[in-house]
């Protein structure tokens, strides 16, 4: 194996983010050097409870989590129950009380390691950008320490999944998003922006979830499967009633496993005798952000004021703005194809 990929993670567990966190935990070349539990799908405190159960499912609980802000950097909370349920976990019983979480908060966590990995880290944000933006407050030079940043959110020229045009990690917190969008503007590599209009088709099926449950009968990856699919059991039944039918829109895995994937081709790119055996199915169309068929490199900011639509992800597709652009947002993807990869790869388990 060569060189591993630093990875931190700034999620809010919630059950599409617990399939990213299991995808991480079957890739034998990254380090996670953390968990920002960030409130989100529901409470800070019981996003941390989440992560850290599914941690110790996994067998995992050397990755210290880190615990996010309790609130948006700009009014009360509003969280998602009714979409991951009331634990945020779905119908999932999860392991309690075996570890802990980290005496250093989700920004100092940010800042500690860009710091120690200048120039290689990737970071992912799967929940509200709420840390990330009190990170850039302790150390304005993050955009220049990461190697590239990747976000789940946002929703441009879309309907909305929160309200008509907004979606839920970028309305939770539309300060932070803003925030966070302005600073990395100046970042080497632009963020890529995974909005829903691309993520909500990489919809998954209970056929496919079968498909998963299928593979090695690893006792601890079985019974980590297990309590997988009593949370996608929520998430089916949720995008049932609200109209979308028998399935899941699992956006979270798709963004993190793209990041990854990208910082692999960098790394390949660099020393070819060094990298792990590229995914075949992450075929890049124009060589940019694995599985994408096509993205657009833009100004983006964030609706702070309007009435109807605060929290509204705005791209300047044609220029009018004159701003210099501050962001990648994949507009379509191989939905089919990182599906595959993902079942495949659940189903096999950690190496």
């Amino acid at each position: 194996m060569g060189r591993v990929i630093p990875l931190f993670l700034d999620c809010d567990p919630g059950i599409d983010d617990a399939l990213a966190l299991g995808w991480l935990f079957c890739q034998d070349d990254v380090e996670i050097l953390g968990l920002a539990a960030s409130g989100g799908n529901v409470s800070t405190d019981q996003v941390v409870t989440n992560t850290l159960g599914w941690l110790q499912l996994a067998g995992r609980t050397e990755i210290p989590v880190h615990p996010g802000a309790q609130h948006p950097l700009a009014g009360v909370s509003e969280y998602a129950e009714e979409t991951h349920g009331d634990t945020g976990a779905g119908y999932a019983q999860l392991p309690t009380g075996g570890t802990t979480a980290d005496a250093l908060s989700a920004a100092e966590a940010w800042v500690l390691a860009a710091q120690a990995h200048p120039g290689e880290l990737i970071g992912v944000v799967t929940g509200p950008s709420t840390n990330l933006a009190l990170a850039l407050e302790l150390e304005p030079l993050l955009p220049q320490l990461l190697k590239r940043l990747f976000i789940m959110g946002g929703a441009f020229n879309y309907r909305g999944n929160t309200r008509p045009t907004t979606e839920w990690n970028i309305s939770y917190d539309p300060e932070a998003a803003k925030a966070v969008l302005d600073a990395f503007g100046e970042a080497t590599h632009l963020p890529v922006i995974g909005p829903i209009e691309a993520t909500e088709t990489v919809a998954l099926t209970p056929a496919r979830l079968e498909q998963m449950l299928a593979g090695p009968a690893v006792p601890q990856w079985s019974a980590w499967l297990t309590q997988l699919a009593e949370a996608l059991r929520f998430y089916f039944e949720f995008h049932e009633s609200d109209g979308h039918g028998h399935l899941a829109h699992v956006h979270d895995p798709y963004v993190t496993a793209a990041a990854i994937l990208w910082a692999r081709s960098q790394r390949e790119s660099s020393s070819p005798a060094e990298g792990a055996d590229a995914d075949s199915s992450a075929h890049q169309t124009h060589g940019i952000i694995p599985w994408a068929q096509k993205t657009a490199i833009a100004a983006v900011d964030v609706e702070l004021t309007g009435t109807l639509t605060r929290g509204e992800t705005v791209a300047d597709w044609l220029g009018r703005w004159g701003r210099v652009p501050n962001a990648e947002i994949i507009r379509s993807l191989d939905a089919e194809a990182f599906l595959e990869h993902l079942t495949n790869t659940l189903r096999k388990g950690p190496v």
